[in-house]
């Protein structure tokens, strides 16, 4: 079936929608249905691993409760305004994306964001990997090569047969998903609550304002702005007449609850451990199995794969709408397929062959989390500046209002990449040794100086892109708006 003929589906079939358009036929649903996917997406206990990694940039655990949920929550709500797209233009983010850098110009935006949903279903295959065959180690039944292929195969089963099936069954599986892991969340959580030393976390001393800038940037690529490519994936099915704070805040608050609390959690239990918190980095989920009694490292197990799924089944839904919106000609269930054989690669290099996991984890989320934030702050802006809703089949055609290749926001994205990654540095991936090369120019005290890890390139790069754009573009949005109908647009691609 092609793009442009989605029919209405049966619950479970495979969904044939692609980049289209969705019907007000087949539009459905309450704001409030949002809150499942996010949280289902974000009640992962890697969360409970942020406390490591946040602690580890020399800041005091009250520092870190601060840059953690301002950098939670901010980065989500972002999420949320970007969702307004979606209700607004009944497409896929990336596709809504060519209103504000033409039809073709958005090529840029939509390779990146496949770059980075595609990275992070990985992150998170490896990560469920690692963890079931550490579970299984500590239970003597395995933790080798043989517990860690087959701990691949289960979890490469959930998400991409979660991806392949679509919308409908992605929905159903975060709904399960949340009820099932918050539950064994909760029981992990009064399991281990003991082995938190108040005096020791209280002890730990304050950083500087640079290494808390360090942190909260971290936070936010590592919440929010791995997600605002993707934030209209889901709202896109949502009626027009829908609630736009709804979408906002149930998008927000469904994405941040859960992560604040495994955060605040996961602070004090690193905090008290700095064998656990230097555990963490070469497992970051494994690494919590240590504190569990036996009996409940089974549903561990469970509650591990089961939330790292929850985000990599949205991850390789978005990736594959992200690979279509590049203008690869296939059904979105194949380019679900082509992105979970890019995930399984990727797993399989990092956990056989790889080591070092966090360094290239920090490096991944900081080198696109900069161009991805200077995307998000091109794309806030042009909604904001937006006061009717997208002329959706024009969204499919060069020759509609929205053009073939606008220049301004894609040098905006550029220029603010090229200055991002001068302003970030991160020496534990050796790939990433030519960044910072703004650090001494500007007067910050090069690579080695006090900023080189407080990756304000991140924040640089978002400011500009919201900031030029909303100066500069709202004459464009104008015209774009007050434009007559192309009559001949059709979404077809």
């Amino acid at each position: 079936m092609s793009e442009s003929g989605a029919a209405e589906l049966r619950p479970l079939q495979i969904e044939m929608n692609g980049i289209n358009v969705i019907t007000d036929a087949e539009r459905k649903g309450h704001p409030r249905d949002l809150f499942w996917p996010w949280f289902a997406a974000n009640i992962s206990v890697l969360g409970l691993s942020y406390g490591a990694f946040v602690l580890g940039f020399g800041i005091s655990f009250w520092q870190s409760i601060v840059v953690g949920v301002l950098g939670i929550v901010f980065s989500f709500v972002l999420c949320g305004f970007v969702a307004i797209a979606g209700k607004r233009g009944s497409a896929p983010t990336m596709v809504l994306g060519r209103a504000a850098f033409g039809v073709r110009g958005n090529k840029l935006p939509s390779l990146i964001s496949w770059m980075l949903t595609v990275g992070w279903e990985t992150v998170l295959c490896i990560l469920a990997t690692l963890a079931t065959a550490t579970v299984f180690a500590r239970l003597g039944v395995g933790g080798g090569t043989g517990t860690e292929v087959i701990a691949l195969i289960v979890v490469v089963a959930l998400t991409v047969g979660g991806g392949v099936m679509g919308f409908d069954m992605i929905m159903r599986m975060q709904a399960v998903i949340t009820v099932v892991t918050a539950v064994l969340t909760v029981a992990f959580i009064i399991l281990v609550v003991d082995k938190i030393h108040w005096t020791t976390v209280s002890a730990i001393p304050a950083g500087s304002a640079e290494k808390l800038i360090g942190a909260l940037v971290f936070v936010m690529t590592g919440f929010g702005l791995g997600w605002v490519n993707a934030a209209a994936d889901y709202s896109r099915y949502l009626p027009r007449r829908s609630s736009t704070r709804g979408v906002v805040f149930w998008t927000a608050f469904g994405s941040s609850v859960a992560p604040v609390f495994l955060l605040v959690f996961g602070l004090l239990l690193a905090g008290s451990s700095t064998h656990l918190s230097s555990a963490i980095g070469d497992n970051p989920i494994g690494a919590l199995a240590v504190l569990l009694p036996t009996w409940f490292l089974v549903l561990f197990a469970i509650v591990a794969v089961l939330g790292l799924v929850g985000g990599s089944v949205l991850d390789i839904y978005s990736s594959g709408l992200a690979l279509l919106t590049l203008g690869l000609k296939i059904p979105r269930f194949a380019a679900a397929l082509i992105d979970g054989t890019v995930m399984i690669v990727g797993t399989i290099y990092v956990v056989f062959f790889a080591g070092n996991f966090i360094g290239q984890f920090e490096g991944f989320l900081i080198t696109l989390g900069v161009p991805i934030a200077a995307w998000c702050g091109v794309m806030l802006a042009d909604i904001m500046l937006r006061r009717r809703d997208y002329a959706e089949p024009e969204l499919y055609t060069v020759r509609g209002r929205y053009g073939d290749v606008r220049l301004v926001p894609i040098a905006v994205v550029v220029v603010g990449t090229a200055l991002g990654w001068g302003l970030v540095t991160n020496t534990s991936a050796s790939w990433l040794t030519w960044q910072g090369y703004l650090l001494g120019p500007f007067g910050l005290g090069g690579k080695s100086g006090a900023w080189a890890f407080a990756n304000v390139g991140v924040l640089a790069a978002l400011v500009l892109g919201f900031a030029v754009t909303a100066i500069f573009g709202s004459s464009a949005v104008r015209t774009q708006e007050t434009a007559p109908a192309l009559a001949t647009a059709t979404a077809s691609s």
